[in-house]
């Protein structure tokens, strides 16, 4: 009795995995479809995918400044997370990923499958403030407030 209980209980693992920025959401969706088919078939269980949207890397991956972040977390063994890195690193579109155990020995039957999430990602560069616009910097010791000042006292 106790090899079976033993058997029904799974590992937690973490996915996440940047996809390229250019990718349309019906694009991302066949990916997701995709790695849900291999938890399936494997004996694992899908809990839920949140794809996080595009955000700003840290430093240029794939010659791309930016990446569209999808997280996906599942119940199953070492061997289902080796075959899912193995797909990810076959396709063109995941430039990316890393896995993560979160949990030994989950019982599946106490894990619900949630709704998978969308969130927004980053807002574009082009908001008040970005750093393209600070580029600049300061000229000689100038100071942003000073030549603010002088600026509305001419117009008074």
């Amino acid at each position: 009795m106790a090899e079976t209980q033993a058997a029904t209980r799974l590992r937690e693992y973490e996915t996440i995995f940047l996809v390229k920025p250019d990718l349309t959401d019906d694009n991302v969706d066949k990916l997701k479809e995709r790695v849900r088919g291999i938890v399936g078939r494997d004996g694992g269980k899908l809990l839920r995918f949140t794809v996080w949207g595009k955000k700003k890397t840290l430093f240029p991956v794939a010659k791309q400044p930016r990446a569209i972040y999808v997280h996906a977390s599942y119940l199953g063994g070492a061997k289902l997370v080796a075959e899912v890195e193995r797909n990810l690193r076959n396709l063109d579109e995941v430039t990316r990923y890393i896995s993560v155990k979160i949990a030994d020995e989950v019982d599946p039957e106490t894990r619900p499958v949630l709704e998978d999430l969308k969130l927004a990602g980053d807002v574009e560069e082009t908001r008040p403030g970005a750093p393209a616009e600070r580029e600049g910097g300061f000229r000689g010791g100038e100071e942003p407030g000073v030549e603010a000042e002088e600026e509305s006292t001419e117009e008074a």
